[in-house]
């Protein structure tokens, strides 16, 4: 019995390092392009058709490190509210096909008690202001469907900030009214001759 061996040519000098960078170039251009897909699909939900043109007092979107696109479309002033705090607020909820899924006025609201990226706008925010806020998914509900949302949904909230107040402040006042009711509703009269 005779073993037929067939001679392996031999590779050419650089050859494998060749191979091993054209392997390295094509996983880049792949990582590359899905980074630029992902980012072009954000910015697609996000981009300038969800926010009013840039003209005179109205400047472009701010972008923050945790993805929440937000716009002044007119400034408040003093100070921005804290987790510490509630606020009254007006605001409309789309998707980003322009769908509406919520809408109230004159809501209060915890900072604390809405979704990260809606709390993270809030404490952007200035009394008698009037923003527009775009909050990817992983800002919003996620992977989550809730009512109306799909799962995944990007929001698109238009936002006007009345006022805020410290939470505590909020609880005592509650707190007191619901005495007053169970008390039948009875606010006790000054004595006569007092104001």
């Amino acid at each position: 019995m005779s073993n037929t061996t067939v001679p392996i040519p031999p590779i050419a000098k650089g050859s494998l390092t060749k191979l091993w960078v054209g392997v390295g170039a094509a996983f880049a251009i792949a990582a590359g392009g899905a980074w630029l897909g992902t980012a072009g699909a954000a910015e697609g939900f996000c981009g300038a058709k969800a926010f009013a043109p840039a003209a005179g007092q109205v400047l472009g979107p701010d972008t923050t490190a945790s993805g929440l696109r937000i716009q002044t479309v007119k400034t408040g002033t003093g100070p921005a509210p804290t987790d510490a705090d509630t606020v009254l607020i007006n605001y409309k909820g789309t998707l980003p096909d322009g769908t509406p899924f919520d809408a109230n006025d004159r809501v209060p609201m915890e900072v604390q008690g809405v979704v990260p990226g809606f709390s993270e706008a809030l404490k952007m925010m200035q009394r008698d202001g009037s923003y527009k806020i775009c909050i990817p998914p992983a800002l919003g509900y996620g992977a989550e469907a809730k009512g109306p949302l799909p799962a995944n949904a990007t929001l698109l909230f238009d936002v006007d900030m009345i006022d805020f107040k410290p939470t505590t402040e909020i609880r005592a006042i509650q707190q007191q009214m619901q005495q007053q009711q169970q008390q039948g509703g009875q606010m006790p009269l000054p004595p006569q001759g007092q104001p």
